[in-house]
């Protein structure tokens, strides 16, 4: 399972950098319109500051340190910065999960983060969810207001 759950992982964040890499102007990035409150760039730095807290500070003990409200209020932040940011975080996944063993899956996860507590198997399939839902968001972005 957690090698599933990586796989889940390396694939999207790197299709996440493909997406990124595929604004042809650059400030479009950060482009809302109508009724998209979210820019590509903001959600990038929303699943950046998701896994690496999640993943990374709890599983990995990497002690990053969350701003949740500068992931949607930063703006402008250079490709090229969120690119790093986001080949910087697969490498933190891939460390962190690399700590856990199959019996890790079913241990209740450290913090609660829903209502009630979770398994670090849930914690971590619902991450991938949560991964891929925004990737559609971005992708969607993407082709919409990128012109």
């Amino acid at each position: 399972m957690i090698e599933t759950i990586r796989t889940l992982f390396n694939r999207d964040l790197n299709r996440l950098k493909i997406e990124i890499e595929s604004y042809q102007n650059e400030s479009k990035i950060w482009h809302i319109e109508k009724s998209i409150s979210n820019s590509a760039g903001n959600l990038c730095l929303h699943l950046i500051g998701n896994l690496n807290t999640y993943i990374g500070a709890q599983i990995g003990n990497t002690n990053y340190l969350r701003n949740r409200e500068l992931e949607f209020s930063n703006k402008n932040v250079p490709k090229a910065l969120l690119l790093a940011q986001i080949e910087t975080t697969i490498q933190i996944i891939n460390d962190s999960l690399t700590l856990l063993a199959d019996e890790d899956l079913k241990k209740e996860y450290p913090i609660l983060v829903f209502e009630t507590k979770t398994s670090t198997e849930f914690l971590l399939i619902h991450l991938t969810t949560h991964l891929a839902y925004h990737l559609g968001q971005i992708n969607y972005h993407r082709r919409l207001l990128d012109r």
